[in-house]
């Protein structure tokens, strides 16, 4: 698989479809974590300090801070004549140094320099999004590249430096060199995901499971809603941030206690709960997901049609999240959610978004699970792993 990963398109010989097997690949899709290890190889992927066993997911790359937060006056993009580094020049207030710890305020924004930059080849373009657990401690975290007017998209042929642009929202973190955030999937080609790939995928392998067995797959995503009935057995259906709380660091795991950082919301008669502007919560979906082992999701944004809110920061499902053979059964997707502007009704079984499947270019030799020490495989509504399990 790696040597095919890095043949020129023209040169591949490989069966486009849209089943796979464990003997497939296809010259074009995602990166599974063995081609990502290629290009680690081969320079492709540059690093500053050796790649951790733990860094390279199932279809992504961690992404690592490096020693110097930068903080500026308000978030940017280079623009595609313009160098980060240019920029920071212009907008940096101080420099924090990250190598001993140090905290990042909330409301702030910093701009990071990542251990990690790249040297694709030309047909090769990269996504990225923040880790799950960033999303749901509300940091807002983007990666920016050189000469671009976009955020988290990597250009095909894209050589040169990363940069995480972060800025906490609810709570002030504590981070340090190394510290992950942010997560990078590189993809080859430009293959589109197609509604009628999902459905046919979908009758291959299920991809959500409702309980009226019915499945909305159109404008090229799955549907999902929120579940505010029985997303736990204490009848908790969401957690709401606490306004003013102490600094959490991103590398203490199972330390904090619940109660000191979020409000539980329990399930009532009206199955629905009133969004106040600006406040951040997590939830679950009602339906169940799983991710095939030779696939990968992304949860789309938020759509303005079906309300002013957003439904989440991190988007990214891993391989085999979710999945029966993977001890994901029953897996639910957690929901980063903030209203904007107004107060927002949101009621049981919404329509709140839509995952996109896209296919990998072969089965990685690694799955999301326990086996790889996955945090999230078979989770119901849950918090970050940096929080104790709740109290009942």
């Amino acid at each position: 698989m790696a040597e095919n990963a890095t043949l020129p398109l023209e040169d591949a010989a490989a069966a486009e479809g849209d089943g796979a097997s464990k003997a497939q690949t296809f010259t074009t899709g995602i990166l599974p974590c063995q081609a990502m290890r290629a290009l680690v190889a081969t320079g492709e992927i540059e690093v500053a300090q050796p790649v951790a066993d733990d860094q390279i997911q199932p279809a992504s790359i961690d992404l690592r801070l490096g020693d110097t937060a930068y903080r500026v006056r308000g978030s940017f993009l280079p623009g595609q004549s313009a160098t980060v580094r240019s920029r920071l020049d212009s907008f940096t207030m101080h420099e924090v140094d990250l190598t001993a710890g140090a905290v990042l305020e909330k409301g702030c924004v910093y701009v990071v320099p990542l251990q990690e930059s790249l040297s694709l080849k030309k047909e090769v373009s990269g996504m990225a999004n923040p880790k799950s657990s960033t999303g749901r401690l509300d940091i807002f975290t983007r990666v920016i590249t050189d000469y671009t007017g976009e955020f988290d998209r990597i250009l095909p042929g894209y050589k040169g430096p990363l940069y995480a642009e972060i800025s906490p929202l609810t709570f002030s973190v504590k981070v340090r060199t190394g510290s992950r955030l942010s997560q990078l999937r590189l993809r080859r080609g430009s293959p589109p995901p197609t509604d009628i790939g999902m459905r046919r995928l979908h009758e291959r392998s299920p991809l959500v499971a409702k309980s009226d067995g019915k499945i909305d797959i159109a404008k090229q995503g799955v549907a999902f809603t929120v579940d505010l009935i029985s997303a736990s057995s204490s009848g908790v259906v969401g957690y709401r941030a606490k306004r003013h709380t102490d600094v959490i660091d991103v590398e203490k795991i199972g330390h904090y206690d619940v109660e000191e950082f979020w409000e539980p919301i329990f399930a009532h008669g009206m199955h629905a709960i009133i969004l106040d502007p600006d406040d951040f919560y997590i939830l679950a979906s009602r339906e169940s997901v799983s991710v095939p082992p030779d696939h990968a999701a992304e949860m789309r944004a938020y759509d303005t049609l079906v309300g002013e809110f957003r439904v989440h920061y991190a988007g990214f499902f891993d391989p085999g999240f979710g999945y029966d053979e993977a001890g994901g059964s029953g897996s639910r997707a957690v929901l980063e959610v903030r209203s904007h502007d107004v107060p927002f009704v949101l009621e049981h079984g919404q329509m709140v978004g839509r995952l996109i499947y896209e296919r990998l270019m072969a089965v990685p030799d690694q799955i999301y699970g326990s086996s790889i020490g996955s945090n999230y495989q078979a989770q119901g509504l849950k918090l970050s792993k940096h929080f104790k399990p709740p109290k009942e």
